[in-house]
């Protein structure tokens, strides 16, 4: 059970972390929204899989953390599109 656990947060922080430099926000959500950026990723990517009929998540796998990628991606992006952002800016200081 404990590994369980632990394995779902490695692969979620793997999966949010790849996800959130994709989309650009790595370092705004830090370590526990990383993690569960990539764990809900998981189920989004599952679920948007299977509606295509694709396998979905099926467990700890490569094929499956790059169904978790893709389902954290989207999940970044229906953040921001609901929270404004429109743009990635970088600013210098």
């Amino acid at each position: 059970m404990l590994l369980g656990i632990v394995l779902w947060v490695i692969f979620g922080a793997l999966a949010g972390w790849i996800a959130s430099m994709i989309m650009g926000t790595d370092g705004r959500q830090g370590v526990i929204g990383t993690i569960v950026v990539g764990i809900l990723g998981a189920f989004i990517g599952g679920f948007l899989f299977s509606l295509i009929g694709g396998a979905g998540f099926t467990g700890f796998n490569i094929p499956s953390f790059i169904v978790a990628v893709v389902g954290a991606v989207v999940l970044l992006a229906i953040v921001r599109v609901l929270s404004g952002h429109t743009t990635n800016t970088v600013h210098h200081v």
